[in-house]
């Protein structure tokens, strides 16, 4: 297995500003309803009338009031190429101000919409727009700072590379872990300690305020996997009767066995292969993990170490993933190929491996591998 922990994802770019429909459609499909309305009025009131225009959400923008309790320190954050109206729309989910029209036609009164910095900001809720608009323009005023953890880290490993990108200590990451500062609906009940972690925690690049502690930045970290598991299909992982917790764990040790893309799906295919032949699945990296190191080159000693993590000895899936598999992974896992196959072996310089069904193929295969300076 290859060590690819140098590089690091980037942060995701906000979406680009909502679609305009042309002026002609929109100005007539609104006139319809509001004519609507004004004859709704004149029948059942016009309280009605309102209520009922209010509820055409998707046809007439309406600008909701939050509750913006003056005074209040609120701090936002502005993403890189955000435009004026979704600053507005942040400014008024974080109830800074009531009005994201109102920001918006400011900024555009100030030809100002190119000057708006991104970065971190701390702003007082009920205050001038003009003067949110000059702070925007003048830039942030308050320290972000970003922390990466790439995948197939262990959460020893997640712990200790958040530790040395902030201010806190190993151990701060640790408690917030153990005393229920943290949640996720994967959490497993039969796991203690840290390691029921492992594996959910979603590897990243993550930027925050600078006095976001521990518990907040694990549970982004949480929230962030959640998010990226409910965006696959898990159809037919469900048809082969595994929970989505035992696909992170398969996900894992694709994470840690391929090192190129084209291979993932190809590498879980023979995951559910074997286990559908009620083969052991023999995964060398679950074999390091138990024994804790991170080089292959392993010996018959080590396929005979007892424990639950190594698949030469145990039948079907690890109690927990083997480290933080990355959405490519979860992908390859939730829709696998349609192969028949059952062996893998490295069989180039750029990671890329040969798979097939015969034993006999797969062992010429290695030894290839062997003679090419590619395995031990």
């Amino acid at each position: 297995m290859s060590d690819r922990y140098e590089h690091e994802i980037p942060l995701e770019e906000p979406g680009l500003p909502p679609h305009r429909a042309p002026i002609g459609v929109a100005g007539a499909v609104v006139g319809l309803f509001l004519g609507a309305a004004v004859l709704l009025g004149l029948v059942v009131g016009g309280r009605a009338a309102v209520d009922w225009l209010r509820g055409l959400s998707g046809l007439v923008e309406t600008d909701q009031q939050p509750e913006v309790v003056a005074g209040q320190i609120v701090h936002i954050d502005v993403p890189s190429g955000a435009s004026a109206r979704q600053i507005g729309s942040i400014l008024v989910d974080m109830a800074v101000i009531g009005s994201g029209s109102g920001f918006e036609s400011v900024v555009r009164s100030r030809n100002a919409a190119n000057q708006l910095k991104a970065g971190g900001y701390e702003l007082v809720a009920g205050m001038d727009v003009e003067g949110i608009v000059d702070i925007l323009i003048e830039g942030p005023n308050i320290t972000t700072f970003r922390v990466t953890v790439v995948e197939g880290r262990r959460i020893g490993e997640v712990i200790g590379d958040l530790a040395r990108q902030t201010e806190f200590d190993e151990a701060d990451f640790s408690a917030a872990l153990l005393d229920g500062s943290v949640k996720s609906i994967y959490l497993p009940d039969d796991i203690s300690g840290t390691q029921a972690w492992e594996g959910i925690l979603f590897p990243d690049t993550y930027e925050f305020f600078g006095d976001a502690t521990p518990p907040e930045i694990l549970q982004r970290m949480a929230n962030e996997m959640e998010r990226r598991i409910s965006g696959l299909s898990w159809e037919s992982v469900m048809e082969r009767e595994f929970s989505i917790y035992q696909a992170v764990i398969m996900a894992s040790m694709v994470e840690a066995e391929a090192a190129l893309d084209d291979d993932r799906p190809l590498i879980a295919s023979v995951l559910y292969n074997r286990l559908d032949d009620g083969m052991l699945l023999q995964i060398d990296a679950t074999v390091l993990y138990a024994l804790g190191r991170r080089r292959a080159g392993l010996t018959f000693a080590d396929l005979e170490v007892d424990s639950p993590y190594n698949t030469y000895i145990d039948l079907g899936l690890p109690p927990t993933p083997i480290g933080a598999p990355g959405f490519k992974s979860l992908q390859a896992v939730s829709i696998p190929a349609t192969t028949d196959f059952l062996y893998y072996v490295l069989s180039a310089d750029d990671g890329s491996h040969t798979f097939t069904n015969s034993y006999d193929e797969f062992l010429i295969a290695k030894e290839q591998a062997r003679a090419d300076g590619l395995l031990p």
